[in-house]
């Protein structure tokens, strides 16, 4: 009966979650019961009361939510919708097709904006140690680019001259600032960044869509990583609206290029096999 109990006692000990409760009849997230959160939360609220352990006040609601709907789609040249509405065309189902975008949202596409957070929150710790905002922001600027290159992220954009999402998002954050629901700290830190980086540049290289939300994940005290995870959920809408269009819109493998065109071959100029290799 000892061992009994010992082997139940790690089964039980296997997992542990602050996240959920569940036993017969009953389900609780974060305490909460499932039938009362039905019905009287939007989906934004359990988003932040999942990931953050407590329900958001309307306006971190608010503001999580405009970040969401900001970053849901930009098209099928974004390599992830690509690759979803392939896997429709090769027979994938969505579920497939989801998974295949979401997996190629990494460091270079997809990963920006968790980038811009750490890049914010670095430099905010300067000025909250007292350092002048102008002064901190060029230090934390050197010092990015000397951990990572000289591509700062959220900044420019390849399609867009000035990102429509992106003053929009930014102004939705100084008007919460406004009403000190948050500290608009990083969004001045944003504004201060993109000024040396013209400053630099001797042109206007804009926020874009990463570094707008950024501002609001670091306002909102989101830490980087969870970030792009709440990139990916937002992203995610788009995939399964591109995927299913493809789904209805039918066509068989078809891959990244249309039909006719082909890659450039830069290989080996025609040769033939000789007699002494045969």
């Amino acid at each position: 009966m000892a061992k009994t109990q010992s082997l139940a006692g790690q089964a039980a000990e296997w997992w542990q979650t602050e996240i959920i409760d569940m036993r017969p009849g009953e389900i609780r997230y974060r305490g909460y019961a499932i039938e009362e959160l039905i019905g009287r939360i939007g989906f934004v609220e359990m988003i932040w009361l999942m990931t953050r352990g407590e329900l958001p006040t309307q306006a971190q609601a608010e503001l999580l939510e405009a970040t969401l709907v900001g970053a849901v789609d930009h098209g099928p040249q974004a390599p992830s919708i690509a690759i979803a509405r392939m896997a429709m065309t090769c027979g994938g189902s969505l579920n497939n097709a989801m998974a295949s975008a979401v997996n190629v949202l990494d460091d270079v596409h997809g990963g920006a904006g968790e980038q811009a957070v750490e890049l914010f929150q670095a430099i905010a710790e300067r000025v909250e140690a007292g350092q002048v905002l102008t002064e901190a922001t060029a230090q934390g600027l050197t010092e990015w680019r000397m951990q990572h290159g000289k591509i700062v992220p959220g900044y420019g954009h390849r399609f867009h001259p000035v990102d429509p999402r992106a003053p929009r998002l930014l102004s939705l954050v100084e008007a919460a600032a406004e009403r000190g629901e948050v500290s608009g700290l990083h969004a001045c830190i944003a504004s201060e960044i993109e000024r040396q980086l013209q400053a630099g540049k001797g042109k206007p290289i804009p926020l874009n869509i990463d570094g707008a939300t950024a501002v609001i994940y670091a306002e909102l005290g989101v830490p980087a990583p969870l970030a792009r995870g709440l990139f990916c959920l937002s992203r995610s809408v788009g995939v399964l609206a591109h995927a299913w269009e493809q789904q209805c819109q039918g066509g068989r493998n078809k891959g990244p290029m249309p039909k006719g065109w082909l890659w450039e071959y830069t290989g080996h100029p025609p040769r033939r096999l000789s007699t002494s290799e045969s």
